[in-house]
């Protein structure tokens, strides 16, 4: 082994670790929505280009992480639309095998999104308790594709219907993506996002402390709310070897 003019072993070659936060309504897929309105089309571009950053990373796996799901989802396993009316299944990686495992939609959506960009190499299917040991079982550059929306109370036609609470708190995640702070996403309040019907807490809550103590390059990419329900996008990267 060589080590520097200090007598010290070298420094671990840097490891990317790199984040794509997007929301995962079904109507991302065109086949769910149908004809396209501009704000399915701005999601859906923001999307594209936060899966297209993590990508340009180099990562030699992909960690697909939503709500929804326990354990692990690969090769073999798949989704389908056929809960939002539209009969169409999505393998999560690969071709479909018999007595694979169900994608949750979180999942299906997130397989689509890597389908779209191009991505043909490893990628893993976890729940948000499972992310830590995912990542851990996987070398060198890793990129993660974090799925959830936020409140879907934050207008009366909204899901949930309105809720005052619902627009701050969405408010309080965008600024913790556009800042990097994986601190801030660790602390959210999981009861308040469940009682807010956020959705992706549990997400960004794991990819926060999957990320802490790491300093992070952040790019909010989309903070809207168009359909009463919070869509955050952004992107992350860090360093994996860094303490």
């Amino acid at each position: 082994m060589t080590t520097d003019q200090a007598g010290s072993s070298p420094a671990a070659p840097s490891a990317p670790l790199s984040v794509a936060f997007c929301p995962c309504p079904p109507l991302l897929l065109p086949a769910v929505e149908g004809r396209a309105t501009p704000e399915t089309t701005a999601l859906r571009r923001a999307c594209a280009e936060a899966v297209e950053a993590l990508l340009a990373t180099g990562p030699e796996a992909v960690v697909v992480v939503g709500p929804g799901g326990t354990g692990r989802y690969g090769p073999g396993d798949a989704g389908d639309l056929r809960g939002v009316g539209v009969d169409l299944e999505v393998p999560f990686a690969g071709g479909v095998r018999p007595g694979g495992r169900r994608t949750p939609l979180a999942l299906t959506v997130g397989a689509w999104l890597l389908d779209e960009a191009g991505w043909s190499g490893l990628r893993l299917g976890v729940g948000p308790g499972d992310l830590d040991e995912a990542l851990a079982g996987l070398p060198g550059g890793v990129g993660v594709l974090a799925l959830g929306d936020g409140s879907a109370r934050r207008s009366v036609k909204a899901p949930g219907y309105l809720d005052d609470a619902a627009e701050p708190f969405d408010a309080a995640v965008a600024a913790a993506l556009a800042a990097g702070d994986a601190a801030g996403l660790a602390a959210l309040d999981a009861a308040e996002g469940e009682r807010l019907l956020a959705a992706g807490v549990p997400v960004w809550r794991a990819v926060g402390r999957a990320l802490a103590g790491r300093p992070v390059v952040a790019e909010l990419r989309l903070d809207e709310a168009p359909f009463g329900v919070g869509y955050l996008v952004a992107s992350w990267s860090a360093d994996r070897t860094a303490p």
